[in-house]
């Protein structure tokens, strides 16, 4: 464990900001402290696993959980004062929220914080590798001038993007990818009919369908048990040998050996990764591949979208303390022990 913002006496309420200590992202807890000041003591914890949080479990009123430690069912009883953890950012897949939910813990994202950003880093992974823009710096790099490089790059206004999931950063991507001249399939069964007329694209009838069709697959689903390894051999061999595949939602959703084997047989024409399955290993073969980009699961990021996540966490915070009132909650929380406030919340969700 790193260190702990020193606590101050005061607000009755305590909350702690979990980051990991080898893979840290908050650099401070200014934001966080300026948002809940006059209602709770805010602490920042840097930890290597959850075990560490032990100090603290008794104390936790709120915790607010960057991406990568897990917090698993096997503290979620002894969290007795916490009524709700917050995970920065979308994804909520390092949080067992059934163990929460049957604890009295109302678990929470942030699903809109980084729609522009990740949108815009899916598009940048999709026309990076079909401009063939990775081969055409290298060889400027080797002293090189020669735009032959790029023999066989096709014309993008035409080809074919095929978005699976079409939540609030699918439905970014398909928009962007219309501007550059796509032509623009989505396959989500979570969505109603009608969808693909309201941001004027086609619908795709199976996830089969999509990857047979499509040009450049983009994956844009969360983390869940229906979703892991949702591409797989079976998968990347429907895909055509000239598409791409794109991914910028979570690792594990794409199978890493059947996607190494996949590239590097030139089963497929390439690909561009800004999350893996068990980042950041792997990352290194995959860099060698002349037909593979890889960024370090950034697409998150830009100043803005940070200061965005953070704040929209610390309020879903400061609501909760102070008003009982719960947001953007992702499981279903059973009645809460003593001490706690049962949340008023509404259970629907988007799938993003």
């Amino acid at each position: 464990m790193e260190r702990a913002s020193d606590a101050r006496a005061g607000p009755k309420h305590e909350v702690f900001i979990i980051d990991s200590a080898q893979v840290p992202h908050g650099e401070d807890d200014s934001i966080e402290r300026e948002i809940l000041q006059d209602c709770a003591r805010v602490q920042l914890l840097r930890l290597n696993s959850e075990e560490e949080f032990a100090p603290y479990y008794h104390r936790a009123d709120a915790i607010i959980l960057w991406h990568h430690i897990q917090l698993t069912g096997v503290i979620m009883g002894k969290l007795t004062r916490t009524r709700l953890i917050v995970r920065n950012g979308v994804g909520y897949d390092n949080v067992d929220i059934a163990a929460a939910g049957a604890a009295g813990i109302a678990v929470a994202n942030i699903p809109d914080y980084g729609t522009e950003e990740v949108a815009d880093h899916a598009l940048t992974l999709t026309l990076t590798p079909l401009r063939h823009i990775k081969p055409l710096m290298s060889d400027v790099a080797r002293g090189n001038w020669e735009w032959r490089v790029v023999a066989g790059c096709r014309r993008i206004r035409g080809l074919t993007l095929g978005v699976v999931g079409c939540g609030r950063i699918g439905t970014a991507t398909c928009l962007r990818a219309k501007a550059f001249g796509f032509t623009v399939w989505f396959y989500d069964p979570y969505l109603p009919p009608g969808y693909e007329k309201a941001i004027g694209t086609q619908r795709a009838s199976s996830l089969e369908r999509l990857l047979a069709d499509s040009d450049v697959v983009s994956i844009h689903v969360p983390l869940n048990e229906e979703t892991r390894h949702m591409i797989g051999p079976r998968e990347l061999a429907r895909m055509k040998k000239s598409a791409y595949l794109v991914n910028t939602a979570r690792g594990p959703v794409v199978s890493f050996e059947a996607l190494l084997e996949a590239l590097s047989q030139d089963r497929i024409a390439g690909a561009g990764l800004d999350v893996l399955e068990d980042e950041p290993n792997g990352a290194e073969v995959l860099q060698r591949l002349p037909n593979c980009v890889v960024t370090p699961h950034s697409a998150f990021y830009s100043q803005e979208s940070l200061i965005e996540m953070r704040s929209k966490s610390a309020t879903l915070v400061r609501d909760a303390l102070v008003d009982g009132r719960y947001g953007n909650i992702v499981n279903q929380p059973s009645a809460l022990s003593e001490g706690r406030r049962k949340p008023q919340v509404d259970l629907s969700f988007e799938v993003s």
